[in-house]
């Protein structure tokens, strides 16, 4: 059954027409992936504006300051609390650091507003990137086995329960080498979820995870190996391609960046050593 012009003219939020596999159409109640903007202060100051699916906002937070240098250990972070004033609408995160933690406001200008998509708009150089993490040591002696790469993605779909409701969002998953899911965060932008994940595990206190592997559910970019790399992540999965600056970035990083994560193939571009083979 067709809907009707008053129909039409009713829908509301969560409403939508649907055209049938038989060329007919229906109302039905659709979700939606919420996407709102977060803004992080320090102090007074604003350093960044997010668009982020609310949720985990301390964890985002926390994961963006460190993925950006602000700060180096959990104990640089006091307290990160919601701004109480009506007008924020709860879009608002207040961060104070501890006494010891270097900042300069100056420079945390830098960031400007961040999109869904692009975790690194606003930076001057990719070189202050190089600067702020030291490269994963390529020798270290840890390797994930194929078989267990290979289950991954399945793990990420099973724990991804907002995809599953919207089929509009992203997740990044921590997982350790034997397998075992230790975070799982979803937004309706990579880098966000990334933050949200590395933030989980900073503010636990349990950096840097040295034996670890990030799993993203979209594509692997620059900004997706970097944030890796702050948390000492030396291994970074993903399902779908990684740009070019993804790989040299994880060459030079020590980085081991594996693409196109979808069994039963996978494909690795940098730092094979870490990855061990079916024999």
């Amino acid at each position: 059954m067709n809907p009707s012009p008053a129909e039409l003219h009713g829908i509301g939020a969560g409403s939508v027409v649907r055209r049938k596999a038989d060329g007919g159409y229906e109302c039905i109640t659709d979700e939606v992936t919420i996407e709102e903007p977060l803004e992080i202060r320090i102090g007074q100051d604003p350093i960044a504006v997010t668009m982020r699916t609310p949720g985990n906002d301390e964890e985002l937070a926390a994961g963006f300051l460190l993925s950006e240098g602000i700060v180096r250990a959990r104990a640089d972070l006091r307290e990160i609390v919601h701004c109480t004033l009506p007008a924020s609408l709860g879009n608002v995160l207040n961060v104070t650091l501890s006494p010891g933690a270097k900042f300069n406001p100056a420079a945390a200008h830098r960031f400007g507003t961040i999109s869904t998509s692009c975790g690194l708009c606003g930076k001057t150089s990719i070189e202050f990137i190089r600067q702020q993490f030291p490269p994963i040591d390529s020798f270290t002696r840890i390797q994930i086995e194929a078989a267990k790469l290979l289950a991954l993605p399945e793990a990420l779909r099973n724990a991804q329960a907002n995809f599953a409701r919207t089929g509009g969002i992203h997740a990044a998953a921590i997982f350790n080498l034997d397998g075992q899911l230790i975070v799982l965060r979803e937004d309706i932008g990579r880098h966000n979820a990334v933050d949200k994940a590395i933030g989980r595990v900073f503010l636990d206190g349990v950096l840097p995870l040295s034996h670890h592997i990030l799993l993203v559910s979209g594509r692997s970019s620059l900004e997706i190996v970097q944030k890796a790399l702050a948390a000492g992540i030396p291994i970074v999965a993903s399902v779908s391609a990684p740009s070019s600056l993804a790989v040299n970035f994880a060459r030079e990083s020590g980085q081991t960046l594996i693409g196109f994560l979808r069994p039963p193939t996978f494909n690795v571009y940098s730092h094979i050593e870490r990855v061990a083979f079916d024999r």
